[in-house]
């Protein structure tokens, strides 16, 4: 028999666990991003039919594109259940990449699914903030019976 109360319980405290590093991560990468001088960055992602992807990641000081540095950083992730968090360490990009997921997962499990999703993050680096324009895609039908 299935446990439904445990099954939501684990949900629960992966959503408690997944913001907590979710916050920690932000925290991390903003500083990186800005020793590295950069002061936008712009991840689009697109999915749909069950798969889906970061697409592109820009990074910008002022008006003009600048390459993400090699550097590493220190980052958390939740396991499933949320119950063990893991340490590791992923090249900055990797890492935007990563926090960008986990934002998706946080606001839009699923976006991936069905007709899916599409849109743009862009991380303010001077405010310390990320901003996410989500795009749902839906299929829609009307039908209409007539008797003449």
């Amino acid at each position: 028999m299935v446990d439904m109360q445990s099954i939501l319980e684990s949900i629960e405290q992966h959503r408690k666990t997944l913001s907590e590093t979710t916050k920690a991560n932000k925290a991390v990468i903003f500083e990186a991003l800005s020793a590295a001088g950069i002061d936008l960055v712009n991840v689009t992602f697109d999915g749909e039919g069950d798969s889906g992807q970061i697409e592109n990641i820009i990074a910008r000081k002022g008006e003009v594109q600048i390459p993400i540095s090699d550097q590493t950083v220190t980052v958390q992730s939740a396991s499933w259940d949320g119950k063990e968090v893991t340490v590791r360490e992923q090249s900055l990009g990797e890492a935007i990449e990563q926090l960008c997921y986990d934002f998706l997962e946080q606001e839009h499990g699923g976006w991936e699914n069905n007709d899916g999703a599409f849109g743009e993050f862009t991380l303010d680096v001077e405010g310390k903030n990320v901003e996410l324009e989500f795009n749902g895609r839906y299929s829609d039908v009307h039908t209409s019976t007539h008797t003449f």
